[in-house]
């Protein structure tokens, strides 16, 4: 299985309403809920009034188009990972899955990977 590394440093924050957030950007995700509204966009196109955010997260996706049936995929990626103590931040899409993890892990994590059979890309 290939992951496709972002070249993006990446902020997740929250914000108050959507009018903060850039549409036009070309890599962002938006969550809303009951609860909140989430973001997860290029650290540089953050909005200013973020009512809390954490920068310093950098990411991969799963290549290719993940078919609904497939079990597990993510549940693996993450154990591993889990294993050797490193946490994520995953953003799924009709698509594929995305995985976040802070920028002082990232290399090792897809070092960790690639050990473990995954081509990283």
């Amino acid at each position: 299985m290939k992951l496709k590394r972002i070249e993006h440093n990446l902020t997740v924050c929250k914000v108050s309403e959507i009018s903060n957030i850039d549409i036009h950007s070309d890599f962002y995700f938006i969550a809303k809920t009951d609860e909140e509204l989430s973001l997860v966009c290029k650290t540089e196109e953050t909005p200013q009034n973020t009512v809390e955010r954490d920068d310093g997260w950098r990411g991969f996706r799963i290549q290719g188009i993940l078919d609904f049936s497939l079990i597990g995929i993510l549940s693996k990626l993450s154990g591993i990972l889990a294993e050797h103590k490193i946490g994520i931040f995953a953003v799924s899409t009709y698509n594929t899955d995305y995985i976040l993890v802070k920028e002082d892990n990232y290399e090792k994590a897809l070092s960790i990977l690639a050990s473990e059979g995954y081509t990283v890309v």
